[in-house]
């Protein structure tokens, strides 16, 4: 049987002080799951996020669940920590959350302002790579204090670029996770809007990049600001707020780094028969627990 990838998406939502019990309100059985699993709603078609703030056009072979759903997904079967619900989650068709080959990719919101993009053209990643392999390494330091495995910034697995046009960056890491273990890809995708930026964050193993590559343009397509809240929309005369960050930061982290998460980096899973655990060791344990059984009996 063919192990399943560490799917994983990593969003700055929120702050937590304390590690959750993740397992409390989590599927007790394949079969909880599954029923579970069999009422989300998959949505087709034109979706407008987040009172009318943006439209998505779901493109073919792709699924979209709503904020709810995600939150579902994320944390109940996922076994997630709690978290605010987001925009909304991507997923392949017919392949749902239990799937050892599933996917996705959560939306979230960031309203931070306006972020000029005047320095796209003068960042030197090879040497912000550098500076973010050295930051990570200092953040694994605290991470392991609160319990938290260390993570190795490994590379790009693909360089950052920026359209000026249509004012969408794109980048991916590839990471390490103690362990052992494939490394895991880390997609992102951020749209620049008046008030702030969409963010699109997918996590998969190493070896789904080119799915992932392949599917990252057509969702880049699919997705915008509507009018009155596109990046030409800002009015620094009509009193829009300006980021206090550039596209370099968005890349090294942006609001996360501005907050301080790296510190507490939330690792979502994908949860299945069979887990590879990146994350918390209290996750590692009831998974450890609850799959052994599942295993056990077949």
């Amino acid at each position: 049987m063919k192990t399943p990838a560490a799917v994983a998406l990593l969003i700055a939502v929120v702050t937590i002080s304390s590690v959750p019990c993740y397992g409390q309100d989590r599927p007790k059985t394949r079969d909880e799951a599954e029923a579970l699993a069999a009422k989300l709603q998959y949505q087709r078609g034109e979706v407008v996020l987040k009172d009318g703030l943006a439209t998505l056009k779901v493109p073919d072979g792709i699924e979209f669940l709503n904020g709810r759903d995600a939150h579902t997904v994320l944390v109940t079967l996922w076994g997630n920590p709690p978290m605010p619900d987001p925009l909304g989650l991507l997923m392949p068709v017919n392949v749902g959350p239990l799937n050892p080959e599933s996917w996705a990719v959560i939306i979230t919101y960031e309203e931070e302002g306006y972020v000029k993009d005047k320095d796209a053209e003068k960042i030197d990643y090879a040497d912000l790579l550098k500076q973010m392999q050295k930051d990570t390494r200092e953040a694994n330091k605290q991470r392991e204090k609160e319990g938290y495995a260390p993570i190795e910034l490994v590379g790009w697995a693909a360089p950052p670029r920026y359209d000026k046009e249509l004012h969408k960056l794109y980048w991916a890491k590839q990471l390490k996770f103690s362990g052992g273990g494939e490394d895991t890809l880390n997609y992102n995708i951020r749209m620049l809007g008046r008030r702030g930026v969409l963010v699109l964050n997918a996590v998969a193993a190493m070896s789904q990049l080119p799915e992932i590559e392949a599917n990252a343009p057509k969702i880049l397509a699919a997705i915008d600001f509507n009018p009155g809240n596109r990046y030409a929309d800002f009015s620094e005369a009509s009193g829009d707020k300006v980021a206090s960050y550039g596209i370099a930061a968005l890349v090294a982290g942006g609001v996360a780094a501005k907050l301080g998460l790296f510190k507490g980096l939330w690792i979502f899973l994908l949860g299945a028969k069979k887990f590879v655990i990146i994350a918390v060791v209290a996750v590692a344990a009831w998974v450890r627990k609850l799959f052994g059984k599942n295993k056990a009996a077949t």
